[in-house]
């Protein structure tokens, strides 16, 4: 059970590299000059490619987290109230990563409607959903 949870762990923090910098290039192409074709499309190649390896390693932490909780009985019984408000955060993540993927698309089709300082707040989402599921996981507050 330890390899599975290490290796959990490693997909779940390499993934939020992922959530944490896509919207950062996000930033960047909404402040981009119209007349930069190069710059632009520097940055769309560079989130077209993050955004499918972060989808790559979205999918072991996914399986591996499914496993544990099925697998090894983590978060199921009694007292384990935490886990309902983790499966919700993770259900959350999972728009998020989907949400990060219609806004790529958006950029490529040349009709984003955001301006740089949404895609600021945008990019606070997953330290948030982060911070939440961390707590959840070792402190158990319910």
């Amino acid at each position: 059970m330890l390899w599975v949870k290490s290796f959990h762990i490693v997909f779940v923090a390499s993934w939020f590299a992922g959530l944490f910098y896509l919207p950062r290039i996000f930033v960047n192409l909404a402040m981009v000059d119209p007349a930069s074709t190069a710059e632009r499309e520097r940055l769309l190649l560079m989130a077209r490619k993050l955004y499918r390896f972060m989808t790559l390693l979205a999918i072991p932490a996914l399986g591996l987290g499914l496993w544990l909780w099925w697998g090894y009985g983590i978060g199921r019984g009694a007292g384990n109230g935490w886990m309902h408000a983790k499966w919700l955060i993770i259900v959350l993540l999972i728009g998020y990563h989907h949400a990060c993927g219609r806004l790529l698309q958006r950029f490529e089709s040349g009709t984003n409607p955001y301006s740089h300082v949404w895609y600021r707040w945008f990019n606070e989402a997953p330290v948030v959903m982060m911070i939440l599921a961390v707590i959840l996981v070792v402190v158990k507050p319910f």
